[in-house]
């Protein structure tokens, strides 16, 4: 549990940055699982520090990911009031 929320926080980070905004939605599902596999995995004391590495990234993720697709829609918001 604690490797697969460390790589679902890391997937949700790269898609927050790569992305610009227009795959927010999947990388915020993705850093969301891999918050709910991060907080499984913090009952396993074997991977309790790979899982709080997965917590860390998944929430960063999640909330890069979200920012970046409001701000996205934000901007044709923007640009639907100017046609």
């Amino acid at each position: 549990m604690g490797i697969a929320s460390l790589v679902l926080g890391i997937i949700s980070i790269v898609i927050g940055v790569f992305s610009a905004g227009s795959l927010g939605w999947v990388g915020a599902i993705i850093g969301i699982i891999g918050i709910v596999l991060a907080i499984q995995g913090k009952k396993i004391p074997e991977e309790a520090s790979l899982a709080q590495a997965g917590f860390i990234c998944s929430i960063i993720g999640t909330i890069l990911c979200l920012l970046t697709y409001i701000a996205c829609v934000a901007c044709v918001g923007c640009l639907a009031l100017l046609a």
